[in-house]
């Protein structure tokens, strides 16, 4: 591969390495086996590095083009690109900041094949707004404490992105902390029908040492985040859609058994079961076209993030909200749908667990339920209606009694 290689050449550099991932997915999914070999297979060949730039080590490639590759990623195996999501995040905030040499030590551990997990999320008795884990100044650094829950990718990390409260001033900040100490416990603990193996389970902190230069005001992340944060599990579902698809291609094409009052002496040239297929696919196209053009203004807003013009900066922020938004809408209506349709082009005999054909719908209605699409759909209409700008940051938790 050149030192600047085309798109065309990094999708064909990482090709081989998703399809070795996809050999060994259903044996993955059956025998709940975390997917550490595959990430090691990604690390190995820089896919952390997709988004930092080529001068710094990195592939330097555009977000449409990060999305296409996760896309790819998630029909291999759709836990992948969730357990990378934090990482990718990380990565796009440091590119919202300018140029120093805080930024290139970051890229520099990346580009090596460090990952980042995430640790927002707190369960149990928390309060909206209310931030439990905090980070307390000592005279090295800063002492972590806290619990995590839906933790994802921090099984695989070498850093946790985690949000926390400082207790001298009571600001919220994002601190990084390293896994490799003993203040650190994570656990596999998710319990979820789907997504199973994303390390989305119970991360501790107790007196965790994180270093002075590893605390950011979380009031300064980068504008898209949420937005950002969507777009993966966006390109996850698309690329279940198209796992789906190529699913019931090959058990339409391999089937020998037909139904007495079927339409072809192979199902493979039943007219209506053909119909099925052709459903499948064309409600693929229309979620990774979706995602696709989603893309587009996640990257505008990523363009013009530091063109000082504040004006242009908001529109382009909420357009990228609300175009992500619509996109939710579609994916988590079509490919639900889709990954029950495809059984109508198939058997009983393709409901065996060892097929695991039910992970689909499972996975992809796991990462539909993550930020609710009724407040989306309410976000967009008021958009559309009042120029209400919608939500871009939000916390869950318990509501006032």
């Amino acid at each position: 591969m050149s030192q600047h290689p085309s798109f065309q050449q990094l999708v064909e550099h990482f090709r081989p390495v998703f399809s070795q991932i996809a050999e060994g997915t259903l044996q993955r999914e059956r025998d709940r086996e975390l997917p550490y070999q595959p990430l090691a297979w990604l690390k190995s060949a820089k896919f952390g590095a997709l988004r930092i730039p080529v001068e710094q080590g990195g592939y330097g490639v555009t977000l449409p083009q990060l999305f296409i590759l996760l896309t790819e990623l998630a029909e291999a195996d759709s836990n992948l690109p969730q357990a990378l999501r934090a990482h990718f995040a990380f990565v796009e905030d440091l590119l919202n900041q300018p140029d120093s040499e805080v930024r290139r030590r970051w890229f520099s551990r990346f580009v090596a094949g460090e990952l980042v997990g995430s640790g927002w999320t707190e369960i149990g008795d928390v309060k909206v707004g209310e931030v439990i884990t905090k980070v307390t100044p000592h005279s090295d650094g800063w002492w972590l404490n806290g619990e995590k829950f839906y933790s994802t990718g921090t099984l695989y990390a070498d850093w946790i992105d985690v949000y926390a409260q400082r207790v001298d001033d009571g600001s919220d900040v994002i601190a990084l902390v390293n896994v490799h100490q003993s203040g650190v416990e994570r656990s596999d603990d998710w319990d979820g029908f789907g997504q199973k193996l994303t390390g989305s389970g119970t991360t501790r902190f107790t007196q965790a040492q994180v270093d002075s230069a590893h605390i950011y005001p979380f009031n300064q992340r980068f504008r898209y985040q949420t937005a950002f944060y969507q777009q993966v599990l966006l390109a996850t579902l698309a690329g279940i859609s198209k796992a789906l698809t190529r699913d019931a291609s090959e058990g339409v094409a391999n089937r020998q058994r037909v139904f007495s009052h079927g339409n072809a002496k192979l199902v493979r040239h039943d007219v209506q079961v053909l119909q099925v297929v052709g459903q499948l696919a064309s409600w693929s196209y229309a979620v990774e076209a979706t995602v696709n053009r989603a893309s587009e203004a996640l990257e505008y807003a990523y363009y013009v993030h530091d063109s000082g013009d504040d004006a242009l900066i908001d529109q382009a922020n909420i357009n990228a909200e609300v175009e992500v938004a619509k996109a939710q809408v579609i994916a988590t209506d079509l490919v639900p749908r889709a990954a029950t349709e495809l059984f109508n082009a198939l058997g009983a005999s393709d409901t065996r667990l060892s097929k695991a054909l039910d992970r689909h719908w499972r996975n992809a209605r796991t990462l539909s339920s993550h930020n609710p699409m009724i407040y989306k759909l309410r976000n967009i209409g008021d958009w559309i209606v009042n120029k209400n700008s919608p939500t871009f940051v939000w916390q869950i938790g318990h509501g006032s009694q």
